[in-house]
């Protein structure tokens, strides 16, 4: 990187440890949240910026914790609103990294027309949506993303509502990077993470995360050694869709539709689906592939790096304005225009 005058600077050879801030982690013992954290503080050092290039901002709820933990720049704000201080943050001082860390309560209820907006407008920021189909900073009752029929202290009869699918909403909104990743595999969030902090534009990752006192095992069919195989799929760019503990089945496109195939029985692996990070349709067709019908996709499902970003095109226009009055007093300006002479 460069200073100011034009000479390199060399950053200092950062560790997790500097990332870490001087507060007690007040998570349950048990809770995801850690190993997300652990995965944010690992990754850090590996993205070549200086520390006090990092915004962490957050909402209300078990997650919106997050900036407490970090030693960097961080905001706590209020119910929803982190999308709404984080657009300000980046406008303010385009040169930060502003990463936005909160949980399916705060992104998808309160704050999901912000969560809306702000992927339409592709600001270059990125949103980690801790999802444990849960509230449970509230002490359990249901949310957005919990399954139909779930039973809380709110829905004691089982909750009537489908519950949201967070990525097929990323897609409707026209996000430019989605993904998905799992609490408990940090080589796959660090991979997952790096790239969504590397992109220009809106990235956002979901993780399926553990809330082991309220909602435990709500993603054990995705992230156990025993399940995982059969119901999940690994992306990879140019890469057939194949999974299975014997890497046996396979996705094909049946006219319009999705089907899971066993290969050599039903399909030749030539005949399987290939991921294309770049193909906005395939990315819907892969949201909405959810078990125990398909596997559910993990990694990398969508990024478009051709966009725009929102807070270019904003500074532009500044920039545009400041041409266009270049030179014009207040006077100039307070008589410019239509102009009336008022008399008795």
């Amino acid at each position: 990187m460069s200073s100011n005058n034009g000479d390199a600077v060399s950053l200092p050879q950062y560790t997790p440890k500097d990332f870490t801030s001087d507060q007690d982690v007040r998570w349950c013992p048990g809770c995801g949240d850690y190993a997300v954290l652990t995965g944010v503080r690992k990754a850090l050092p590996k993205l070549g910026h200086k520390k006090e290039d990092y915004v962490f901002v957050s909402g209300i709820g078990c997650a919106a914790r997050f900036p407490y933990y970090m030693d960097t720049y961080g905001m706590h704000t209020i119910h929803g609103r982190s999308l709404s201080v984080a657009t300000g943050i980046k406008l303010a001082n385009p040169e930060l990294k502003v990463c936005i860390a909160s949980g399916d309560g705060d992104l998808l209820s309160i704050g999901a027309s912000h969560t809306v907006h702000t992927m339409r407008r592709n600001l270059d920021i990125t949103i980690l949506l801790l999802n444990n189909q849960i509230y449970g900073l509230t002490k359990g009752q249901y949310s957005p993303t919990s399954e139909t029929g779930k039973v809380t202290k709110s829905t004691p009869m089982g909750s009537p509502d489908d519950p949201l699918n967070p990525i097929a909403m990323a897609v409707a909104s026209g996000c430019s990077f989605i993904a998905r990743t799992l609490d408990v595999d940090l080589k796959l969030f660090d991979s997952v993470y790096l790239r969504a902090m590397e992109h220009k534009g809106t990235s956002f990752v979901e993780i399926y995360q553990d809330c082991n006192i309220f909602n435990h095992e709500a993603f054990f069919y995705a992230t156990q050694k025993e399940t995982r195989p059969d119901n999940t799929v690994m992306l990879e760019h140019g890469k057939p869709l194949i999974f299975g503990k014997q890497s046996e089945k396979g996705i094909v496109l049946d006219g319009t539709k999705l089907r899971v195939v066993t290969i050599g029985q039903d399909a030749e692996e030539s005949d399987l689906l290939v991921h294309d990070e770049t193909d906005h349709h395939l990315a819907f067709m892969l949201s909405q592939m959810r078990c125990p019908e398909f596997p559910e996709p993990l990694g990398v499902i969508y990024a478009d790096s051709s966009r725009p970003t929102y807070e270019d095109a904003v500074l532009g226009q500044v920039a545009l304005a400041k041409e266009q009055q270049a030179g014009r007093g207040a006077k100039e300006l307070i008589f410019s225009g239509d102009l009336w002479d008022v008399t008795e």
